[in-house]
């Protein structure tokens, strides 16, 4: 998988949507193909597209740059250290839909493997069950078709990739996953079909629940299904 694994994305041209915005948090849903901070290389971000409107939003975590789907920023001290304080103990819950390879078995269950970085062959992460972190990944089964399954993520814990590496571990790899995808799954989809769908926080000014949704961008698995 080589051939495809390290690459300059192409440009977005996709816009940052904003889901919500109060004087502590901006929530916004973040195309695929753009990177949540400025890389290296490619500097274009969504903390950049938004630092016109928001020059004072701190990003407080990431989605990969293949990844699609719902980021909170924060807008106030305040904010920040309560949505840093939400995310290291867990509170926030995060829900992603994912489009992948196979019929998946049973309809619900955990997946947790430790996961450790794969420093041989960056960026990728691995497997490591002596010296890996504890990783922990609940999913249920929105749906079977064909030769692929969409399901309902929820990751306890937040590692590096962890989800496209518990499922390709699984032998249930993400399509068009160029990281851990075989090129049967990878070529199945012409984007990672991975998406954040659901956040759900206490406000940092308050604490009142809020939950935050942003709809699926990719077809349904079935639709993409040669049997269909």
């Amino acid at each position: 998988m080589d051939e495809y694994t390290f690459h300059i994305p192409p440009e977005c041209k996709d816009p940052v949507e904003v889901v919500y915005v109060d004087e502590h948090i901006l929530v916004v849903d973040k195309p695929s193909g753009l990177l949540s901070v400025p890389g290296r290389i490619v500097k274009d971000c969504v903390k950049s597209r938004i630092s016109y409107d928001y020059p004072d939003a701190t990003i407080v975590h990431r989605l990969d740059l293949d990844t699609s789907g719902l980021l909170i920023l924060s807008l106030s001290k305040l904010a920040t250290i309560e949505l840093n304080r939400q995310f290291r103990d867990r509170i926030i819950e995060k829900r992603y839909i994912a489009d992948v390879f196979g019929r998946v078995s049973p309809d619900s269950g955990d997946i947790d493997f430790p996961i450790a970085t794969d420093s041989a062959n960056r960026p990728r992460q691995r497997i490591d069950l002596e010296n890996g972190k504890q990783s922990l990944t609940r999913y249920e089964v929105l749906e079977r078709s064909g030769d692929s399954t969409r399901l309902l993520l929820k990751p306890v814990t937040g590692r590096s990739h962890q989800l496209r590496i518990h499922l390709a571990h699984i032998n249930h790899p993400i399509l068009g996953c160029d990281l851990y995808a075989h090129a049967e799954a990878y070529s199945a989809a012409d984007r990672l079909c991975l998406h954040a769908h659901e956040l759900r926080i206490l406000h940092p000014a308050g604490g009142q629940p809020r939950s935050f949704k942003s709809k699926v961008p990719f077809e349904k698995a079935k639709k993409k299904s040669s049997s269909e």
